[in-house]
């Protein structure tokens, strides 16, 4: 499988709490929320074609919680079927036990074990928000592509998919497109570590 991170973004590089004021608070975080006033159709339906060609998930202990609390019980939601009834994994050091059936638990060495996972068949292990761990396998050279989805906001304050100190990747921008609410969608491919040059140089 490939393996596959979908992030909100602000322009300033925040991913923390883009759903609802009280969805992330953690750190003192106030500002919530700002992703959701930039949604619309155009967005929903790009989400949902993305959810079809997922095989499994991929969430990090905090984004894991959330979805395990709020899905099971979306159940009208057009998306409810893909999320609740297709394998998912959390990455955590400290959850003994997972309720939202089918979850897999992972511990220890995660980078080695999601390079086992990308080994099984399938389409795509998808990974939706859980920054922390896409920063992980970003550095550990195990991310395919990236599907960044920007909203036209600058947060100012929260954690960022880019900290300053992260590790070097390079991209190859696969596709951009911008719907009618103005989120700006990139999509990436993994490509290695980024190559340098110098501006003016002789060829």
């Amino acid at each position: 499988m490939r393996l596959v991170l979908q992030e909100f973004l602000s322009l300033d590089g925040v991913y923390q709490g883009p759903g609802s004021p009280d969805e992330d608070t953690s750190d003192g975080f106030t500002r919530g929320g700002w992703f959701v006033p930039h949604m619309d159709e155009e967005f929903e339906r790009q989400a949902g074609t993305w959810l079809d060609a997922a095989d499994a998930f991929l969430f990090g202990r905090r984004t894991y919680l959330n979805f395990a609390r709020d899905w099971p019980r979306m159940t009208e939601h057009p998306f409810a079927g893909i999320l609740n009834g297709l394998p998912k994994y959390v990455a955590s050091h400290s959850l003994v036990e997972a309720e939202w059936d089918p979850t897999t638990i992972l511990s220890g060495d995660i980078p080695a074990q999601v390079a086992e996972l990308k080994q099984q068949s399938g389409r795509e292990l998808q990974i939706h928000g859980s920054g922390r761990l896409g920063q992980s396998l970003v550095a550990a050279g195990l991310v395919d592509e990236l599907r960044l989805v920007i909203a036209p906001v600058v947060v100012g304050t929260g954690r960022r998919l880019f900290p300053d100190g992260g590790a070097p990747a390079g991209l190859r921008l696969l596709s951009s497109r911008t719907t009618p609410g103005g989120l700006a969608i990139h999509t990436y491919e993994s490509t290695g570590l980024p190559e340098y040059g110098t501006y003016g140089a002789d060829a």
